[in-house]
């Protein structure tokens, strides 16, 4: 019975010392690491772990030496084995969480809460899916470390070593789609096809990459609703990313008016209009016509915003302004559908009322720059040389 309780006493003394250690340590990195990143997450997320695994190491580690006298017995063997499968498991949660720690550490370095983040969302999913994949390693590599303390299990790993092929070939049969979607996931995190908060078009929904898993991917749609897809599919499918190389996009309105409009001061009324909102960035605005047929032109609007968000506010209050004006301003311009009736000659005046005096015609020179899409402005030069067509000469500089 006395040794018994010395072995009680040993093991509650060593655990006690675990505990205090390990909480004495926590205190003075706590305080050391005020203004460092590193040892802030350190003292917040490994100090459960490393407490727990001290206490059991230590624990395991005084049974053993206390119970000399129980050399051959079955409950030290007993004992001994459940706290070697607990130490096993505990380093293994200490290990994760300082990977965790050294993967937050890197991540507090890229913010993503600034305009220009492309380059931080990249970060940030590699890391996310990098920690996914450490996560499940070292839970695969930590049960196979606590069965092989099994001597029934090494047995059998001849075996199991011998079977291995075709229990590989089966499996990846079965798990033909799950292998699929995971090595997809992969290549979606260091390929730079997509990253978290990408803007994207999928199945004909624009909305955000929410969640990016080894397995699926979440896109948060405008509306507030989510679509679940497969990691496969944007490998295999076609999908529009509207924030792969910069967060600012283009954006057009169309408008399909009468051929009386007045389409220089529906531009000039354009430029006006996002001139004074903040909603521009200030990159394009452009007002062309793209089609003259049906008794009606069609006009579109170009403009460019910093974000996704703000275009499609920015869309939405060009149409809403442009309609607004060709109503009160323009209303001659409105569509509609004419029919002649009368002389066959064409005889007939038009409903408007002819200009006094023709127009003055600008000069090549003199097109405003919101007149063109490929050229007049540095940006509309940039566009042109980059969608230059491979039998096509490039457009001199003027």
């Amino acid at each position: 019975m006395h040794s018994y309780l010395v072995t009680v006493v040993a093991a509650l003394a060593a655990a006690a010392t675990a505990v205090v250690v390990v909480e004495v340590v926590h205190r003075l990195i706590k305080r050391w690491g005020r203004r460092s990143v590193l040892l802030t997450e350190l003292a917040e997320h490994a100090h459960r772990a490393a407490q727990v695994a001290a206490t059991v190491l230590a624990v395991q580690f005084a049974i053993r030496f206390s119970t000399g006298y129980a050399v051959g017995t079955a409950w030290r063997q007993v004992t001994l084995h459940l706290l070697v499968l607990v130490v096993i498991a505990t380093s293994a949660w200490l290990v994760a969480s300082l990977l965790v720690v050294v993967e937050d550490t890197a991540l507090a370095r890229f913010r993503v809460d600034v305009p220009d983040n492309r380059h931080a969302r990249r970060v940030r999913t590699q890391v996310v899916m990098l920690r996914r994949v450490t996560i499940v390693v070292i839970v695969i590599l930590t049960l196979g470390v606590m069965l092989m303390t099994f001597p029934a299990v090494r047995g059998i790993g001849a075996g199991v070593l011998t079977s291995a092929g075709v229990v590989g070939i089966v499996a990846a049969l079965a798990a033909q789609s799950l292998l699929g979607n995971l090595f997809a996931g992969l290549q979606l995190a260091f390929s730079d096809a997509v990253r978290l908060d990408d803007v994207v078009v999928v199945e004909g929904e624009w909305g955000r990459i929410e969640e990016l898993t080894l397995s699926y991917v979440v896109v948060q749609i405008w509306d507030d609703r989510r679509l679940i897809l497969p990691t496969s599919y944007f490998t295999s499918t076609p999908f529009q990313n509207w924030t792969r190389t910069e967060a600012a996009v283009l954006g057009t309105a169309e408008f399909e008016v009468d051929w009386s409009v007045p389409v220089q001061a529906m531009r000039e009324e354009l430029r006006r209009l996002v001139e004074s909102t903040e909603l521009w960035d200030g990159r394009v605005c452009v007002l062309q016509v793209t089609d003259a047929t049906g008794g009606m032109i069609k006009i579109r609007a170009l403009v460019s915003a910093a974000s996704a968000g703000a275009l499609w506010d920015l869309r939405c209050l060009v149409r809403e302004h442009l309609v607004a004006w060709v109503r009160d301003q323009r209303p001659t311009a409105m569509p509609r559908l004419r029919a002649e009736v009368g002389d066959g000659a064409g005889t007939l005046p038009w409903q408007w009322v002819r200009p006094s005096r023709a127009p003055r015609r600008r000069a090549e020179a003199e097109v405003p720059d919101d007149a063109r899409l490929f050229g007049g402005s540095d940006d509309g030069q940039a566009r042109s040389e980059a969608f230059i067509g491979p039998d096509e000469p490039a457009p001199a500089h003027r």
